[in-house]
Formats: structure tokens, C-alpha cells, sequence
């Protein structure tokens, strides 16, 4: 399977920039599976009716295939083929306008310097070399090899994956520290190919729970990517997702019947990372509230993102996890709004990890973890835990193995010190270090012997890991900007 997906990129290999070929790939899967799945419905009625007709009704159908937009009738072309692909694509997006509209993306099918007819062929010869059935490959295993494309095509881009794809391992901790249950509703602000949301939906199935009443939501800036995403969850067997295309910031996609932001049991989040080009003045007269602790600097927009968040917690049974850069917990110009945050007490944990988890960028990750309704014993405290070992690294990829999300998961769950690895800070001693949470400046290493020796280690070492992250950060900034350039 997974050959078999790789070896359409290949042939694209020198025609188009690794970054623009899942607009291009993932379609003509989803679009393939699509025809196959309505042929083995077709099959499948046909054998019940013994009438053609009948075998065509819509309800014998999750999906309507208009004539002449089937894959066998693509593969019959032979010039302007991506004009054919296209309009097949938009009249499968017509003829089911509850499900897929837009779902198939914005490519530049028409485009024959990009796309030549006979590339485009030898595509289509490639993908119809196999049954995308059901039965020939269930959801599961087509969903799995969805998301070793996105990870190559991550792998191939190079830092431009950061806007799709956030690593699944990762992806995985977060989902079990925050523990989704059945029925439950699952955000994601900025959901690039929707991997947190089939995470959630994939714990639940693990554990053998009741996986399809999940009511799921998720947006993304991106038009193409989240095309993607739709995509990415209809092959997992998720029919019934609510993906929006648009700015989450700017216009945020969920709303309940008042107006009001809609609010969630549960949050999964990789914002991007300090973006520049947002709308600060507009923040600061938010009409949904979410300028609760204050307005972040204009050149970085996390605690934009990290206000949106906290105000789309469910009151009382809201939790979320959020993925971002070190620099949140200690940077000078978001002191006043970070203050706001630990005093409102939503803070539950502060998690360190290694180097590498953020995709293709050096930078160490942190997990924050909110809670709008903690056990009474955690009220007014934080976990803060130093998992920066806790990180297996080949081929210049880093990922968490097993036993490594075991122990943070223990450690998350059991809300304790461990000597090293883990510190319960109450709000006060956060408050006199001057609302910093800085990791190193709440657990001490193991091997201190003297508490004044310990205090002056963990000072050095606080400061230190500041500017280093902070420098990681803006090499990682110069890198993008260099390769925007490169790209233009």
C-alpha cells in the first residue's frame, strides 16, 4: 500500500514542488476510492435486485457518482485530461452537496505546464493498477496509508510541513492525557489534515468504546488542506465531520444558537507558531470575549490562539491540550497576559519535551494542558514536567516511543513531584517568580545536593533554556522566511 501511494509522487517528482503534491495525489485517491466503493455498492444490490435500476438507487449509495464522472470514465481521455479530472470532481461535489462540496480542493488541474496530459495519464494507469474497495482494503488500512502519504509529503516538504501535519506520536500522547469519551464534542482550531481529531476517534476504537457518536469540529486557513482533512476522515470512516474552511482569529466557524462561540469537551491544538500577519486591533474589540487576559504583541499571535482556546472550553467538563513553542512560558512582551492566565486557574500542565517533535524544526516542544474544572485537591496548582529525555530520535526524525508516553502519561495523571522529573507548583510560588513557567525554574534536577546549590543550578539552567529556545526560535523564522523567498 504504501509503495503504491508513494509511487504516484515519484512520477511527479521535477514537475511540481514537493509541497504541492498532496493537492494533487489525495484527491485522485479519494477520488478513485470514491468509484470504487460505489461499484462494490453497486455489486452488492445488483446481487440482492437482480435489476440494474435498482441497483442504482441513491439509497443503495453513501455517495452519488454523476455519469461521466466516474474513474473509468477519466481513464478513457486522452487530452486535456486534467480539465476532465476537474470537472468530474466538481459534479461528484454537486451531486452530494451535503457531504462534499469543496472536498476535492482548488488544484490547478487545467494547468498543462504543470500537469501534461501524459503525466496525468500515467497517474491514473497508476492508481487503477489496484481495487480500492471495502472489502479489498477496509478504512483502517486505507486511513493508515492517508497518513503515511501526509507524513512523506511532510518528509519531502521540508519546513513547510509545519502547517499539515504535527507528529502522530505526539498527537497520541496529547489525546490520552486528555482522555475523550463517547458522545463527546472534539475541536481542533486549526486542524490542518485533521490528524487530532482521528486521534481522538482512534483512541476511543482502541479501547473498544463507542467511537461514532463523537460529534467532531475542526477549521483551517488553508482551503487545500482542509480539502484534505475531510478527506483524511472520510477514509478513516468518519462521514459526519464538521470541517470549516477559514481564519480562526478573524472569523472563527462554530457558534451556538445565541451567537456565542461554540464550546467543547474537548481541545486538540498545533497553532501555528508566532504569526506576524494577524489582526491585533481587531482583537482587542473581539466580540466573542476572547481578549480575556489581555492582547498579545502584534509580531506574536499564541496567546491569541491560547485565549480562543480557553474560550471554547465546555465550563465544566472542558479540557484541552495545546502544542507550542517554549518561548510562551517566559517571554517578556506576553508577561501580563501570561500573569492573567495562571490567575485564572484553567492552568493544569506544563509539559517539556525534546528536541525535533516540532516537524522539521530543531525547536523543543511544550504541551499545555487546560482544565476548566479541576478535582479539588488540583485547584490553584500546576504540574510542571521535564520530559526533555523522554524522546527517541532516527533518521533525523524525532518521535515518542511507548514507554516514553507511559511514564508522562503516569506522571500527568498521578499530579505528583518526582525529583528531576515533575514538580506540583501551588499559584503563589508561581506568582513569585514572577508568573514565569519556565520549567527549569520549578524542577530541580536530581543530582543537587545543597538548596542553595539547587536554586543556583535551576536559575542557570532557567536561563540558559530560555536563550536557547529563544534563538531556536528565530533561526527557525529565518529559516521560513529564507525559504519563502526561495519559493517565490
Amino acid at each position: 500500500m504504501e509503495n503504491y501511494l508513494w509511487g504516484a509522487a515519484v512520477l511527479l517528482r521535477g514537475l511540481i514542488d514537493a509541497g504541492d503534491y498532496k493537492q494533487f495525489i489525495f484527491p485522485l485517491v479519494f477520488l478513485k476510492r470514491l468509484s470504487d466503493v460505489y461499484d462494490e455498492e453497486h455489486a452488492a444490490a445488483l446481487q440482492e435486485y437482480g435489476d440494474e435500476e435498482l441497483a442504482d438507487l441513491p439509497e443503495n449509495h453513501r455517495f452519488a457518482i454523476p455519469a461521466g464522472a466516474h474513474w473509468d470514465d477519466i481513464r478513457t481521455v486522452t487530452t486535456n485530461v486534467g480539465a476532465a479530472i476537474h470537472k468530474a470532481m466538481r459534479a461528484i461535489e454537486s451531486a452530494n452537496p451535503d457531504t462534499l462540496v469543496g472536498v476535492f480542493g482548488d488544484g490547478d488541474w487545467g494547468n498543462k505546464n504543470l500537469l501534461p496530459d501524459a503525466t496525468l495519464s500515467d497517474l491514473i494507469e497508476h492508481f487503477s493498477s489496484k481495487t480500492l474497495s471495502v472489502e479489498n482494503l477496509p478504512e483502517d488500512e486505507l486511513g493508515q496509508g492517508y497518513e503515511y502519504l501526509i507524513k512523506k509529503f511532510a518528509d519531502d516538504s521540508g519546513h513547510t510541513a509545519q502547517e499539515f501535519y504535527t507528529n502522530r506520536t505526539l498527537v497520541h500522547l496529547m489525546t490520552m492525557m486528555l482522555q475523550p469519551q463517547p458522545g463527546e464534542s472534539i475541536y481542533d482550531p486549526t486542524c490542518g489534515t485533521g490528524g487530532m481529531l482521528i486521534s481522538a476517534v482512534a483512541e476511543l476504537r482502541r479501547q473498544g468504546k463507542e467511537w461514532r457518536n463523537l460529534k467532531l469540529y475542526g477549521q483551517e486557513l488553508n482551503y487545500g488542506t482542509s480539502a484534505i482533512a475531510r478527506m483524511n476522515l472520510f477514509l478513516h470512516g468518519i462521514g459526519d465531520a464538521h470541517i470549516a474552511h477559514g481564519d480562526t482569529l478573524a472569523a472563527p466557524a462554530f457558534h451556538d444558537r445565541h451567537g456565542r462561540l461554540m464550546t467543547f469537551d474537548v481541545v486538540l491544538a498545533n497553532p501555528p507558531y508566532s504569526i506576524k500577519a494577524w489582526n491585533r486591533a481587531a482583537f482587542s474589540k473581539d466580540p466573542y470575549g476572547r481578549n480575556m487576559w489581555g492582547v498579545p504583541p502584534q509580531g506574536r499571535a499564541d496567546y491569541a490562539f491560547f485565549q480562543h482556546i480557553a474560550k471554547s472550553l465546555d465550563s465544566r467538563t472542558g479540557r484541552a491540550a495545546i502544542l507550542f513553542p517554549h518561548g510562551v512560558l517566559f517571554r517578556r512582551e506576553e508577561a501580563a497576559v501570561r500573569e492573567a492566565l495562571v490567575k485564572s486557574d484553567l492552568l493544569e500542565c506544563v509539559l517539556g519535551l525534546g528536541a525535533g517533535l516540532f516537524y522539521n524544526s530543531p525547536m523543543e516542544a511544550v504541551v499545555v494542558t487546560l482544565r476548566a474544572k479541576k478535582p479539588p485537591e488540583q485547584k490553584g496548582k500546576v504540574l510542571f514536567i521535564n520530559a526533555l529525555n523522554e524522546v527517541a530520535r532516527e533518521q533525523a526524525q524525532s518521535f515518542l516511543r511507548d514507554n516514553h508516553q507511559k511514564r508522562i502519561l503516569a506522571t500527568y495523571q498521578g499530579f505528583s513531584d518526582e525529583l528531576g522529573f515533575s514538580t506540583v507548583a501551588t499559584l503563589k510560588q508561581i506568582a513569585d517568580k514572577g508568573h514565569s513557567l519556565a520549567i527549569p525554574l520549578y524542577v530541580v534536577a536530581g543530582n543537587a545536593t545543597d538548596p542553595e546549590d539547587e536554586i543556583c543550578i535551576q536559575d542557570a539552567v532557567a536561563q540558559w533554556r530560555t536563550a536557547a529556545a529563544a534563538a531556536d526560535e528565530a533561526v527557525a523564522q529565518v529559516i521560513s522566511l529564507l525559504g519563502q523567498e526561495a519559493s517565490r
